[in-house]
């Protein structure tokens, strides 16, 4: 009997970590992705035409498998769905790409890596606004998001600017990366350098913006395989398009069994089919401030993969970024989980029954004995917001009446 709670006590917690566990394996996907972006734009292809190649590999790609695994499930497509599809495709997809490689070429891959880790803060600040979030400063679950937001961006920062002295763990003598003239230095002229800095912060409101429009389009649309073909036909459609536009050299066009090959398939299949998939996933369960915040971990995967194939040094700016990103993570995390318990003891986790489906609802915070009917009343609306739109856990159609108990 023991053995038997002890097993389902490691289920749950498995089953409760799933969602970190996937987004720290979208972070290491996204972290080769720009290990292929270096060896490519080494071999001097356009970047423009690397994110358009990108998205015709994704589409590929997902459509046949969103046709197959969602063919019995999927809702009917209407315009709104298709003008958030395109959105996402525009904000998520062609647009952030080409900002974000446009500034590694004005000024840095170093700077623009460093820029991109704002996504969590500008995504948190998007989150609150339009009500995905709550601040709850007051409470400390809400401290923990704060501060480990700032912990995250933080070490990211240090990561990225501070280098200190170096250390020696490993050494492979591998060297992928010859300089040929074709990456970007760093010592780009001051005018460069600033609208490189304008590109990669719009590239990270324009991820921030994707994630949020994808919590939105979740709630409509729950079928992340469809929903993440969708944004790679618009995303295609509009890479090819500024592409074909901006670049007129065709030889940039051909493709052939080397580095070129490899990288498209890959960000494309890997990266904008399978873990976009698992984000908008992601999004849907816990929400966009969740997926947005492990995006500082791809940086110490760069480091680590850098260090091992393309002979870079650690130094001890790396191992202190990297702690600081992990403890962020965590107080982030542990926060997102108390707000979870907090809700799921007021709903069950299934409802059993197909005849009944009344929910009963416990308000536990004090309540003044001289409340108005008014606040009663706005008190409920808001709970059972929370319950049927905050964290997805019961649809609307599933409440057919609710007993609220705390009130005199």
């Amino acid at each position: 009997m023991m053995m038997m709670m002890k097993w389902g006590q490691i289920c749950n917690l498995i089953h409760g970590l799933k969602p970190a566990l996937t987004m720290v394996v979208v972070q290491v996907a996204f972290a080769g992705v720009n290990v292929f972006y270096k060896l490519a734009a080494n071999n001097g292809m356009s970047l423009r035409v690397i994110v358009a190649y990108r998205f015709i590999f994704a589409t590929a790609f997902m459509v046949p498998v969103a046709i197959i695994l969602e063919r019995k499930s999927r809702p009917k497509l209407n315009l709104k769905i298709l003008f958030q599809a395109f959105l996402c495709g525009l904000f998520g997809g062609s647009l952030s790409q080409n900002l974000y490689l446009e500034s590694l070429v004005l000024t840095s891959a170093t700077f623009a890596s460093a820029m991109a880790n704002l996504v969590p803060a500008i995504t948190f600040v998007l989150s609150i606004s339009i009500g995905l979030e709550k601040l709850g400063i007051r409470t400390r679950a809400g401290k923990a998001k704060v501060l480990g937001s700032l912990i995250g961006i933080g070490g990211a920062m240090i990561l990225t600017f501070y280098r200190g002295v170096e250390i020696n763990i490993w050494s492979t003598n591998i060297n992928l990366i010859h300089s040929n003239g074709h990456v970007a230095s760093l010592h780009a002229d001051p005018g460069k350098r600033f609208l490189g800095a304008l590109f990669a912060l719009g590239s990270c409101f324009g991820y921030a913006i994707w994630l949020v429009i994808q919590a939105k389009m979740s709630e409509e649309y729950p079928c992340q395989f469809s929903s993440t073909a969708l944004m790679c036909v618009m995303g295609a459609i509009q890479a090819v398009v500024f592409a074909l536009c901006m670049e007129k050299d065709w030889s940039q066009w051909k493709l052939g069994w080397n580095i070129r090959l490899l990288t498209v398939a890959y960000s494309g299949i890997v990266a904008s089919g399978l873990m976009v998939t698992l984000i908008s996933w992601c999004v849907r369960t816990r929400g966009p401030l969740f997926a947005s915040i492990f995006n500082p971990l791809m940086l110490v995967v760069v480091a680590i993969l850098s260090s091992l194939i393309l002979d870079e040094k650690l130094h001890l700016g790396s191992i202190l970024g990297a702690t600081l990103i992990v403890c962020g993570l965590y107080a982030v995390l542990w926060g997102k989980g108390k707000e979870m318990k907090k809700i799921t003891q007021l709903v069950p986790a299934k409802i059993n029954g197909e005849s009944s489906k009344s929910i009963e609802i416990v308000i536990t915070s004090p309540v003044d004995g001289d409340i108005t009917t008014t606040k009663k009343e706005e008190k409920i609306e808001e709970t059972i917001k929370v319950i049927t739109k905050g964290d997805n856990i019961l649809a609307k159609e599933e409440i057919n009446t609710v007993e609220i108990k705390g009130f005199d």
